[in-house]
Order: structure tokens, then C-alpha cells, then sequence
């Protein structure tokens, strides 16, 4: 791995792994949905991309989820499968997301970034534990990778490499 793959977050297949058909990867990145993720990966045709994997925020099933906890960025990840290379190019792409109204919902706002996200939203409760002693407990806690790593190691072990994009086109 270069200097540029580290620092684009670009990654190979292990050695000697043989790269599944263009088909079977998709459907393997199709087969990652599952109603319990916040999460869902569709077909990506409107946004110039094979698919695109994106945070569930407009979903009304999922609408109070995120709400409740204080989301700061939406992250949004296009995929374009390379056929000739045995290459996904990923484009990932994060929204600044604010609170309006009473009830509150989600409003995407215009801050916009691309590139892998290092951005991590923890919800805290302070309260006493078992022991008597006052102490914070994570109720809450979401990262970019969260969405990223089921993509990402679906593609490695389909034998095909992750080459993410930072410059230029996807």
C-alpha cells in the first residue's frame, strides 16, 4: 500500500483471493440491508453511481431514532463498481444535519465534504451506577465507519480492491 492509498483510505483484497463477478459484488452490497441498520443501500443511478449506501434520516421508522440522537453530519457513500480493474470507487460525502421545528426533525443543511469521515456523535447519560458512584454511560454512538466498514470489507472479501475518491470524479 502507497503513501496516497494510506492517506485516501484506499485498500487491497488479501493476496491470491480471486475477484468475484461485477454482479455477485453488487449483490452482496444489495444483501447488507436489513431492517435494523440505519443504513440502507440502493441503486444509485440518479446520483451518476452503481450504488449508493446513506444514513436512513428520511425514513419515518427511522426519523426519531436520529432525532433523539443529536446527529451532526449525514454521510452518504457512492459507489461505481470498475469492472475492468476489480475496483469499487467510493465517493463519501457528509452534510452538516440540524433540528427545526416543534417536534423536531432533521433538516440537511448546505456544509458540505467528501472524503472518509473521521466524525464520531456520542449521546452521554450521567446518572449513579449499581455501585452508588455518579458516572456517564454511553447510550448513543455513531461513526462514519459504521456505514463504511460493512462496505468495505464486503468488497475486499469479494476480491475486488476499495479505492476511495477524494479528487475528481467517481
Amino acid at each position: 500500500m502507497g503513501l496516497f492509498d494510506k492517506l485516501t483510505g484506499t485498500e487491497h483484497p488479501p493476496a491470491g483471493l480471486a475477484p468475484l463477478p461485477a454482479e455477485e459484488v453488487r449483490a452482496a452490497l444489495l444483501g447488507l440491508n436489513q431492517p435494523d441498520v440505519p443504513y440502507v443501500i440502493r441503486y444509485g443511478a440518479a446520483e451518476q453511481a452503481d450504488l449508493v449506501a446513506e444514513l436512513r434520516i428520511a425514513e419515518p421508522a427511522w426519523r426519531n431514532f436520529f432525532v433523539q440522537s443529536q446527529l451532526t453530519h449525514a454521510v452518504r457513500i457512492r459507489l461505481r463498481l470498475n469492472r475492468k480493474d476489480h475496483e469499487v470507487r467510493v465517493l463519501e460525502e457528509q452534510r452538516e444535519v440540524t433540528r427545526v421545528g416543534n417536534p423536531p426533525s432533521l433538516r440537511i443543511a448546505s456544509s458540505y465534504s467528501r472524503g472518509p469521515d473521521r466524525t464520531v456523535t456520542r449521546r452521554w447519560t450521567v446518572g449513579r451506577g449499581d455501585d452508588g458512584r455518579l458516572g456517564a454511560t454511553e447510550t448513543f454512538r455513531f461513526s462514519a465507519s459504521d456505514l463504511r466498514t460493512p462496505l468495505k470489507d464486503t468488497v475486499l472479501n469479494s476480491g475486488w480492491t476499495w479505492r476511495s475518491v477524494i479528487f475528481g470524479k467517481l
